[in-house]
């Protein structure tokens, strides 16, 4: 019998990526980036060139399907396999990416009338401008004694669709009128590629509040703005599909863009983290993914539900069917890095890595492994985007403590490092707190390609570390759906034992190096608490001063 193939396609912060895969055994052959055109807008609108505000992350939706157009055709020559034996796609998408629509799925922004205003656009999962809006809207569920609340850790974060939602009735009330659907860029494309719009179980549940099937009531959301009464009913609320499900055949206008045959299965939206674990063959109880890029979700399956202070929520069948699935996070993590080498490490260490030929992070990380842990006598707060868990603040911002004229750049990159690993922990620590025991560890993304990093996390959680064997885990994790969605397997845990790769127990924690890191995180919690937990506003009173200034 001919080998029957898989597409999956990984939509990220900056581009997609498309990957084929052999449906009996998972193995990779061959892929294609296609980098998003229009970038993320958060300074400048680039239809007109005005100014954004603060905190504010848009894209546009076209560069979406660019990706169908460009990388899946490329993926295909790549591979050298024939279109014809693939038998079903899927995606995986940034939440909570949110594309505002008419009827007949149409973008706003590609309306003449509305081609300025920033409001028509994806509000991409990092916008954090609806900040004040998230802050009345746990106000007034604390008030409200809301049952979903504990759900959510006790806090909805701007990020989420309701904060993200009530922006845009408050800023721009001509784009909500006009507004169908405020739906997930997740849903969007399967929108795009099948012609049918269903909401997936995941972003439903962990981004819109969807618990025992039913969202926020319309008393609540009254008591928000008189004319967000019906938000739910008429904004977000649609047909639920659930995870690995078929959403519908690939329309002939799809298989024109993508080269794919008409009518192959298109799977059920999804979000790039949860559909991750799969790809790791982590979907039991007590398996915590970590993926790991310029942000981190956190993603494990319990066989309970539980409240958990600070999480992102718990949904039923959220990650796999028949589980409770919890998601955690951190706003900022390569994003940190990143920042920090392209505003604050002097020329000098440019040149020098150049010399050494490696990259700039890596000559910093190998710099920074040279001392003794505590020997740069600094502790960072990995803040810089916000906190997502545990605080669920976005007011938040970043700080390294203990500088003096003797710092060096390899020292506060070192102590940035350790700064995620320690809120990874704080993550960790609130799970096992809250009875819901993380009993494994697995990483995905681009920094587990960093070895010092990996070591550092497993030293400071004490817990051993697995990693994915694979470079691709968000687009595997797709195909994973897509081979369920076609009926090649039964069901996710089927697909995820064949197809899933993981490498078991890569790193394990050292005696030694923990209890110096305990030390050092004992820092990290009195400074969490002091700054995080109302002990000192400082940061949310500059945010303000910031705020007026621009």
């Amino acid at each position: 019998m001919d080998a029957k193939y898989l597409i999956g396609v990984d939509y990220g912060t900056l581009s997609g990526r498309a990957l084929v895969v052999r449906a009996s055994d998972g193995h990779e052959m061959g892929s294609a980036v296609f980098e998003y055109p229009n970038a993320v807008m958060d300074r400048v609108l680039n239809s007109s060139g005005a100014a954004l505000g603060p905190d504010w992350a848009l894209q546009d939706p076209n560069d979406y399907v660019e990706v169908l157009k460009h990388a899946v055709p490329e993926a295909l020559k790549v591979s050298g396999i024939n279109p014809a034996d693939v038998i079903g796609i899927a995606t995986d998408f940034t939440a909570c990416t949110m594309v505002p629509v008419i009827e007949d799925g149409t973008p706003l922004n590609q309306l003449p009338e509305f081609k300025d205003n920033p409001h028509a656009y994806v509000k991409l999962w990092k916008h954090h401008a609806a900040q004040p809006h998230a802050d009345r809207i746990n106000q007034v569920a604390r008030e409200r004694k809301e049952a979903w609340l504990p759900r959510y850790g006790g806090q909805i974060s701007s990020e989420w669709e309701l904060a993200k939602g009530l922006q845009i009735l408050e800023e721009a009330p001509d784009v909500y009128k006009k507004m169908y659907k405020f739906i997930e860029a997740a849903d969007w494309i399967i929108w795009q590629l099948c012609g049918t719009y269903l909401r997936n179980a995941c972003t439903a549940g962990y981004k819109g509040n969807l618990q025992d099937g039913k969202y926020p009531s319309r008393e609540y959301f009254k008591a928000l703005n008189p004319a967000f009464e019906m938000f739910a009913e008429e904004k977000i609320s649609h047909t639920i599909g659930q995870l690995g499900a078929k959403a519908g055949g690939l329309t002939a206008e799809a298989a024109a863009w993508t080269g794919l045959p008409e009518g192959i299965a298109v799977a059920v939206g999804n979000v790039d983290a949860h559909v991750t674990a799969p790809a790791a063959k982590a979907t039991l109880p007590g398996q915590m993914v970590a993926i790991m890029g310029t942000s981190t979700c956190h993603v494990m399956n319990h066989d309970q539900i539980a409240e958990v202070p600070g999480m992102c929520g718990v949904v039923d069948g959220g990650i796999v069917s028949g589980l409770f699935g919890y998601e955690a996070g951190q706003s900022g993590v390569g994003d940190i890095f990143a920042w920090y080498v392209n505003n604050q490490v002097p020329q000098r260490y440019f040149d020098d890595a150049k010399s050494a030929n490696k990259s700039i992070h890596q000559y910093l990380t190998d710099l920074g492994a040279e001392e003794a842990i505590g020997a740069h006598g600094l502790v960072a707060l990995d803040w810089h985007s916000g906190n997502r868990s545990v605080l669920v603040d976005h007011e938040l911002s970043g700080t390294v403590f203990g500088l003096t004229l003797t710092t060096t750049a390899e020292q506060i990159y070192r102590a940035l490092l350790e700064s995620t690993a320690f809120g990874t922990r704080m993550i960790v620590d609130t799970f096992n707190a809250s009875n819901v025991p993380v009993k494994e560890f697995i990483v995905a993304g681009g920094l587990l390609k960093n070895a010092f990093l990996m070591q550092l996390y497993s030293d400071i959680t004490r817990l051993p570390i697995s990693t994915i064997d694979t470079e691709q885990g968000p687009a595997l994790g797709s195909a994973i759906h897509a081979a369920v969605a076609s009926g090649f397997y039964k069901d996710v845990n089927e697909a995820a034992d064949a197809m899933g790769k993981v490498l078991k127990h890569v790193y394990l924690p050292r005696e030694e190096s923990s209890k110096r890191y305990d030390a050092l995180y004992r820092e990290y919690l009195e400074l969490h608490d002091y700054f995080g937990r109302g002990g000192n506003n400082v940061m949310r009173r500059l945010k303000q001063l910031k705020r007026e200034g621009e």
